[in-house]
Order: structure tokens, then C-alpha cells, then sequence
């Protein structure tokens, strides 16, 4: 694992787990205005993380803060049609990035390593529910 780490070519798949990028995705897929404490949730960090990488992504154009009519109390986020924009092309490089990957296996092998990994997503996933 260190030695493919260290060459790179996941890297970039990497890197869209995190971050901004992170963020940037999740409201993307979600559709819906979020609450900052809800990306807090899915990604396991804290807010204060979180509101850092809001306030960045806000300063860059990409997402919106308003109050909720509903609850004056909560700060809903929002992606901005630049941020979509942002969002669509960082999916499809992560998509050609993934390609790549993948046809350096060959089929049978991509095969084999995408059921893998979705049987270890299913343990990890069953697994942290039970701790929850």
C-alpha cells in the first residue's frame, strides 16, 4: 500500500475524500440545502473544521450561508451556480482518474477489485453502525 501511495496514482481519488473537495461533493450529490453540522456528521470531524472549509469555500465563490426561515437558529449551505460548476468538473476528473486506475488492472482484476471493495464498504458500513 505505501509503495502505490507513494507512486500516486490514487492520489487524486484520494484527496476528493477530504477536504473541500470533500464538501464540495456532498452538496453536490445531496441536491438540498445542508447544515453545516450534517457534513460535520458524515465526514467525522468538527465543526470548527468545517466552518473553516465553509468560510473558504464561501470566500471562493462556491457555496452560499443563509439562515434557515424555519429556524432562525441554523445556517444552511448551499452550492452556487459556480460551485456546481466546480463540482461537475472535479467528479468527471475523478472519474477519468478512477478509469486509470482501474485499466491498469485489466478487467478481470478491476473486476474483482471494484466487488472487494464494495464488500469492504458494506463491512466497514455495517460495522460503524453498530457502534453508533
Amino acid at each position: 500500500m505505501h509503495t502505490i501511495r507513494r507512486a500516486g496514482p490514487q492520489k487524486p481519488i484520494e484527496e476528493s475524500m477530504r477536504g473541500e473537495a470533500f464538501v464540495i461533493q456532498f452538496l453536490s450529490h445531496h441536491g438540498d440545502s445542508v447544515l453545516p453540522s450534517e457534513i460535520s456528521n458524515i465526514m467525522g470531524i468538527s465543526t470548527a473544521r468545517i466552518a473553516a472549509a465553509l468560510n473558504s469555500l464561501e470566500r471562493k465563490g462556491w457555496i452560499t450561508r443563509r439562515i434557515d426561515t424555519d429556524d432562525r437558529r441554523r445556517i444552511l449551505v448551499d452550492l452556487t451556480s459556480e460551485g456546481k460548476a466546480h463540482a461537475e468538473q472535479h467528479h468527471r476528473n475523478m472519474m477519468e482518474n478512477t478509469i486509470k486506475l482501474l485499466s491498469m488492472l485489466g478487467e478481470e482484476d478491476a473486476r474483482e477489485y471494484v466487488r472487494l471493495s464494495k464488500k469492504l464498504a458494506e463491512k466497514v458500513t455495517a460495522q460503524y453502525r453498530k457502534t453508533d
